[in-house]
């Protein structure tokens, strides 16, 4: 018989533990949902943190076949702090447009001095040209708002000239191209706020 009783009063006392825990379960949920209720008033919107601001090095290169001499929108990729596919187009006074994912901002790029090299082969009409330089970036807008940065630039083209009637190559600098590759590499460092 006192086994028995053994057995209901550990019955007895599982029963009331059980009991115990759904009230303070019960209790412990009314209280979390008043706290919030007071963090949060009906019909307020949730505030969310501004990130901070995203600095460090990024990358920017585009690359080109076209051989019109109209204003041009280069297929351009960016990597670093901003990662996005776009255009740059080209604008006049040494500044071009990123369009970019979310945005635009302006990149204004001066040559350095000394840095241009061209050559023209008069035999195969082969032409090339490069030059180097810097950039700065601004005028930013959508999620490039107060964009800014700087950095460096190298520009290589190369392409081969058409030839006249005569069979030799034309010197002209406008005369389009029978084909040409233009590639920019551009790296920096540039801060988002």
């Amino acid at each position: 018989m006192e086994t028995g009783n053994r057995g209901t009063g550990l019955r007895r006392l599982a029963g009331t533990g059980r009991t115990r825990t759904a009230v303070l379960a019960a209790a412990g949920t009314a209280a979390a949902a008043a706290v919030v209720g007071l963090a949060v008033p009906a019909g307020a919107a949730q505030v969310t943190a501004r990130p901070a601001a995203v600095s460090g090095t990024q990358h920017f290169q585009m690359m080109n076949t076209s051989t019109s001499q109209t204003t041009i929108n280069n297929p351009l990729l960016a990597w670093g702090v901003i990662t996005s596919a776009g255009v740059d187009h080209q604008n006049a006074n040494g500044t071009d447009t990123f369009h970019l994912s979310g945005g635009t901002f302006l990149v204004k790029h001066t040559t350095k001095k000394g840095t241009q090299d061209q050559s023209f082969n008069p035999k195969t009409c082969l032409f090339m040209y490069s030059e180097k330089g810097t950039f700065k970036l601004g005028s930013g807008s959508g999620k490039y708002k107060g964009i800014s940065g700087s950095g460096t630039y190298a520009l290589s083209v190369i392409g081969i000239g058409p030839k006249l009637k005569n069979g030799t190559c034309n010197p002209s600098q406008t005369a389009r191209a029978l084909g040409q590759q233009q590639e920019i590499q551009a790296v920096g460092k540039i801060k988002l706020p």
